[in-house]
């Protein structure tokens, strides 16, 4: 795929949605790290619903070391893997507290150090807590690069490194934002939905479905 198609889809993508972010619910960077620890292979509607009874009781680090393990748990056991989040959610929170005064840390290495917390985390957290134009790729970011030819890779990391490269710097702050909508509303895993995607003539898929 050539530069200038790149640059194209995502014109459309930003013209069909102005201001993309995140759907899981969040005011703080705490708040953001907590709902992403929280919402590995968990949607991100059942997400909400467990934070929206956590985070009015408990949403900083030492709140949540203060309403403690079984407290917690209790407060997100609706998720998937309660049980292991919720030990590393606790894990963070201490070392939030002990090394980091509280805050959530703006490095990636920082990031990546705590419990819970992988490259794609960190990406998320740097992107859509602090602003910085980061791509974090997972499964519907993963499928849409290939597919479409946007950035073609074996694994998350070379999808991640060849999008950080072909995606125009006035779009990459959003980038995350608008494959990973775009992959789970359009481009859908088993059947996408071609005909009604907004950069249907621009994407290389060659078998695109007519729904």
């Amino acid at each position: 795929m050539n530069a200038q198609k790149r640059y194209e889809i995502f014109a459309r993508l930003r013209d069909h949605n102005p201001e993309p972010t995140t759907e899981l619910h969040w005011s703080t960077p705490f708040e953001l790290l907590a709902a992403v620890l929280l919402s590995a292979q968990a949607t991100d509607v059942g997400v909400n619903k467990a934070t929206a009874r956590l985070f009015p009781v408990a949403n900083t680090p030492a709140a949540i070391l203060e309403l403690g393990l079984d407290g917690l748990k209790e407060h997100i056991k609706t998720i998937g893997l309660y049980n292991t989040k919720a030990e590393n959610l606790m894990k963070t929170c201490r070392i939030l507290v002990e090394q980091h005064g509280g805050e959530v840390p703006r490095t990636r290495a920082a990031l990546e150090a705590l419990p819970g917390v992988g490259r794609k985390t960190a990406n998320v957290i740097l992107n859509t807590a602090f602003g910085e134009p980061t791509i974090a790729v997972d499964t519907h970011i993963f499928r849409v690069s290939n597919r479409t030819g946007l950035a073609k890779g074996k694994d998350v990391v070379e999808v991640e490194r060849k999008l950080m490269r072909h995606v125009p710097r006035e779009f990459r702050q959003d980038a995350h934002h608008w494959l990973i909508l775009h992959g789970r509303y359009t481009c859908l895993a088993r059947r996408p939905r071609c005909g009604s995607c907004v950069i249907e003539d621009l994407c290389e898929y060659p078998d695109k479905v007519d729904i």
